[in-house]
């Protein structure tokens, strides 16, 4: 996939996980967060919880269970530990959420999926 096409699916990947998100009672407090460690797609706060939200989208569901490895992860929860400074309040807690999107599915929401590694 050309690179311009790939950045335009990604876009729109991010806003339907947003709009999944608003939906299900979160606000949306950051997009597109850039730290030295790597970017956030989504940082999402519902109540206490900020939730830092690695989405991605693929053609078909199948594709989907192989979108996400450990080393994005740890990219994620990294960039994550650099934001939190910045965006956290008093008695937040945090976690490492993932959004899949495949063409004919609801969004599959995997919440809190980075433990360490």
């Amino acid at each position: 996939m050309k690179r311009a096409a790939a950045e335009q699916r990604g876009r729109q990947a991010e806003r339907i996980a947003g709009w999944w998100l608003r939906l299900k009672g979160w606000r949306i407090v950051g997009r597109r967060m850039r730290t030295r460690a790597g970017e956030v797609d989504l940082v999402a706060r519902k109540g206490a919880m900020l939730a830092f939200v690695e989405v991605k989208a693929r053609g078909n569901a199948a594709d989907l269970d192989l979108a996400i490895d450990e080393r994005r992860l740890a990219r994620v929860a990294a960039a994550a530990e650099i934001l939190w400074h910045e965006l956290a309040e008093p008695g937040d807690d945090m976690r490492i959420d993932v959004i899949l999107l495949a063409p004919g599915r609801a969004p599959r929401h995997l919440a809190n999926v980075w433990h360490g590694g």
